[in-house]
């Protein structure tokens, strides 16, 4: 009979997957007060993209933007200063 020997890697992945699930109980924890963490953030991160619309991405922090717009797909065109 052969000898079994993944019974480590086995052992190891276990491990692994406690180790994970225990880090989503964490944040899960950390966040489970507020309900829409991550509707906050994405309602931030459209409001900052409507305002740099406005400024025509000219302005700080607007840059991140330039290698997405002035193309067919997202219909938006400016001239960036670059």
């Amino acid at each position: 009979m052969k000898e079994p020997h993944n019974h480590r890697h086995a052992g190891y992945g276990m491990i692994v997957v406690a180790a994970s699930l225990a880090a989503i109980g964490l944040i899960a924890l950390a966040v489970g007060d507020d309900v829409l963490f991550s509707d906050n953030i994405q309602r931030g991160n459209t409001a900052h993209f409507n305002e740099c619309k406005e400024n025509d991405f000219k302005t700080d922090g607007c840059e991140k933007y330039w290698d997405r717009i002035n193309n067919k797909i997202s219909g938006i065109y400016v001239d960036l200063d670059e």
